[in-house]
């Protein structure tokens, strides 16, 4: 099994110096601190609550998508997963945090982004994220062995990484048109098997048409906007806090990884859109009513469409295992779990080799 990262030079896009000795200080997550782990010296960053602002979708689209709200950064893609990392002014080298591969510095490009205006930062502490895997993976039947000893030392293989997300605002108004179904009963006289007059009940439906109109807000549909893992780790992930959102401040960032995003904002409406169809066909069909519904057509339309894109924390960890990667992310403000796993065949085979001598002793016990 191989290790998951080679350690970078730097892991961050934001360093903040000492003021007493120089070195570079880390946030220390589940504090509004910046600790020195050379002096122990601590800054305090202090964090005013906010009101959210959100960004107005359409003006935003129209106006060409305005500079005012853009910054430039330089990033590296990875090879093998193409995950977009925000690199520091003085890296030489860097481990991708998805999927182990060394990253070309030499390849780095620059890119014009929207700002982020809100994170959640890092609460749940490495050590705190480490305990939280390894009682994960020692819940999993059929791991290889070699996984837990893996997760027993993997402490220092945690990476933080703040993941980029959109979240999107809309009042949808739907007309649809469709059919109720009513069941009814209906006696019916049947001869059985054996010759005898039976009567049972039997199923129909009535079919009513049925149209109306679905008036509902979203707040805050969240979109991942990275490609970097997979999308059922992602929503697994959930929920998370946003009401504790502050503003954005990079000093949170400092001795974290930052993604830039991938998925862009009009296609990450798209997949709010998605989501928000989703909660409109169950109300249509709670308002249609009946036992059965049939939905002959849905027309949304969106208005006040409102964005922002914000920043959240999660502790990654990736290894191989017979020449794959599997990746375990940790929401780092709740402490969930989730991940991908190798089994064991070993394992396998010799649980079903098990209960089939199980079957078998029963078997055997009841023929005496």
């Amino acid at each position: 099994m191989a290790s998951e990262y080679n350690e970078p030079t730097a892991e961050t896009a934001h360093t903040v110096k000492c003021k007493d000795c120089g070195a570079n200080l880390k946030f220390k997550p589940g504090t509004q601190v910046l600790n020195c782990e050379y002096c122990g010296a601590n800054n305090v960053i202090e964090v005013e609550k906010v009101e959210v602002v959100e960004n107005d979708y359409n003006s935003y689209i129209d106006s060409n998508e305005s500079n005012d709200e853009k910054e430039t950064i330089s990033t590296v893609k990875c090879t093998q997963c193409g995950a977009s990392t925000t690199l520091p002014p003085n890296v030489t080298s860097c481990g991708c945090p998805y999927c182990d591969t060394p990253l070309v510095i030499k390849d780095a490009s620059t890119c014009s982004i929207i700002k982020p205006k809100y994170l959640l930062p890092f609460k749940i502490e490495r050590q705190v994220a480490k305990e939280s895997f390894v009682k994960w993976v020692g819940s999993l039947w059929f791991a290889p062995n070699k996984l837990k000893e893996y997760a027993t030392n993997s402490a220092e293989k945690l990476k933080g990484v703040y993941m980029p997300y959109w979240t999107y605002d809309s009042q949808t108004n739907s007309d649809y048109e469709g059919l109720r179904g009513e069941y009814y009963y209906v006696t019916e006289t049947y001869t059985d098997s054996e010759g005898n007059r039976q009567t049972r009940q039997v199923r129909h439906t009535n079919w009513f048409p049925a149209s109306g109109h679905i008036d509902e807000f979203f707040d805050d549909v969240l979109i991942c906007a990275s490609h970097s893992l997979p999308d059922k780790l992602i929503k697994e992930l959930e929920p998370w806090d946003l009401p504790e959102l502050i503003a954005f401040d990079p000093r949170f960032l400092t001795g974290f990884v930052t993604e830039s995003y991938q998925l862009q904002l009009k296609e990450g409406f798209g997949q709010a859109k998605n989501i928000m169809a989703a909660r409109i066909e169950s109300l249509v069909r709670q308002n249609i009513g009946g036992d059965e519904q049939r939905i002959h057509s849905i027309n949304t339309d969106y208005e006040k469409i409102t964005f922002k894109h914000i920043l959240l924390p999660l502790w990654i960890s990736a290894y191989k295992y017979d020449d794959k990667v599997y990746r375990f992310t940790i929401n780092a403000r709740t402490g969930e779990v989730q991940g991908e796993r190798p089994y064991s065949t070993i394992k396998i085979v010799l649980f079903v080799l098990m209960i089939i001598a199980i079957v078998g002793g029963i078997v055997f016990l009841l023929r005496k």
